[in-house]
């Protein structure tokens, strides 16, 4: 009987540690959200009051925010992967309106990872030059105390 039970509940949970887990990050808005946004007549209070702040403001101009959100889902031990991506660009006018808010297609772009090293001056040691290297620097006069040859006071 113990076996039947042990077995039960070991079987349940490898199956919980394999369930999906669905994520949801950033603003991942709905479409009907973006519909409550007019162009021409919202300020900046007012999208902030309809779809939330914006996810990130270009950094170049004040006046265009960006929506990004995605779902994605992990298995087990696997990566997560990208379920639905979304990105929308608000942009105001000059006079503080909405302009226009668009969802971008593109979605967005992989900056590569420079692959070189930044060079350093002095000298390169190995792990063991590291660790003997402060063999045999001692004081050399037994007499000398501790506080002299730190810098301490006479």
């Amino acid at each position: 009987m113990k076996t039947i039970i042990l077995t039960t509940a070991l079987s349940l949970t490898l199956l919980t540690a394999c369930t999906p887990v669905a994520a949801t990050r950033g603003n991942l808005l709905e479409d009907y959200q973006m519909k409550e946004v007019l162009p021409g007549i919202d300020g900046k209070d007012d999208v902030v009051r309809k779809i939330g702040s914006p996810t990130t403001v270009a950094p170049f101009d004040d006046n265009t925010w960006y929506y990004m959100g995605q779902k994605t889902k992990k298995k087990g031990i696997l990566d997560p992967k990208l379920v639905q991506e979304k990105i929308v660009m608000v942009k105001f006018d000059a006079d503080g309106k909405v302009g226009s808010i668009t969802e971008r297609r593109d979605g967005r772009q992989d900056v590569p990872i420079a692959q070189r090293t930044t060079p350093v001056s002095g000298n390169e040691y190995t792990f063991m030059q590291q660790m003997l290297g402060n063999l045999g620097k001692f004081n050399k006069n037994e007499n000398e105390s501790a506080t002299r040859t730190a810098g301490g006071n006479d």
